[in-house]
């Protein structure tokens, strides 16, 4: 995958988890409670581009955070 996509993908991420007042450790706490073996520090990896965002985990993040797929992959609008 482009780093520039990355990189823009977990900002988007970032900015959606921190409008709806969630930190990082509850994200992956709700993850790891519906399956999906991720720690906060892999959270914070994908927020700034450092790892790979799965499809599994990119359709459990947008269900947790209440957001739709254009706006973790474009940005809010």
């Amino acid at each position: 995958m482009n780093k520039i996509i990355e990189k823009e993908i977990g900002n988007n991420i970032r900015k959606i988890r921190e409008s709806v007042g969630m930190t990082q450790d509850t994200l992956s706490a709700k993850l790891q409670l519906r399956g999906c073996d991720i720690t906060r520090s892999a959270i914070a990896k994908i927020e700034v581009g450092q790892r790979h965002l799965y499809p599994d985990e990119l359709v459990l993040i947008k269900e947790i955070l209440c957001t739709d797929f254009d706006s973790i992959l474009y940005g809010e609008k």
